[in-house]
């Protein structure tokens, strides 16, 4: 059993993406066993502000000294700020999945398919 971190007040994606809703706006990053499946994120390449996404497509991609990753959109609505701090340190998404985030994203309606902590556990554990 792989210990990871998962917080009870996010929402997760079968893809790996965190969500946090707070009036029409969702802060995305990816989980803790994504940043382990990763290992050591050494670049992030950020979508634009202004982005219109759907959810499901590619949002931006992490590269890492393993693999390059593509990170999906678990939210549909327009990109209205990206993490700057992570241009500069890409590791810091290793070493805190949860408080590094990386889009904020205006929703354009009510997220659909999101697990909450238990299925997301109860997904990964299955992995």
């Amino acid at each position: 059993m792989i210990m990871v971190n998962v917080p009870e007040d996010l929402k997760y994606a079968k893809t790996h993406e965190w969500v946090k809703l707070v009036n029409g706006e969702a802060t995305v990053g990816i989980s803790d066993f994504a940043q382990q499946q990763l290992t050591d994120i050494v670049y992030l390449d950020m979508p634009k502000e202004g982005k219109k996404v759907k959810k499901g497509e590619t949002l931006l991609s992490i590269e890492s000294v393993k693999s390059a990753e593509d990170v999906f959109s678990p939210v549909s609505g327009t990109v209205i700020s990206v993490n700057k701090e992570l241009e500069s340190k890409p590791e810091s998404v290793n070493s805190n999945p949860y408080g590094s985030w990386i889009v904020k994203i205006k929703v354009d309606e009510n997220p659909t398919g999101l697990m909450s902590a238990a299925e997301y556990k109860k997904f990964i554990g299955g992995q």
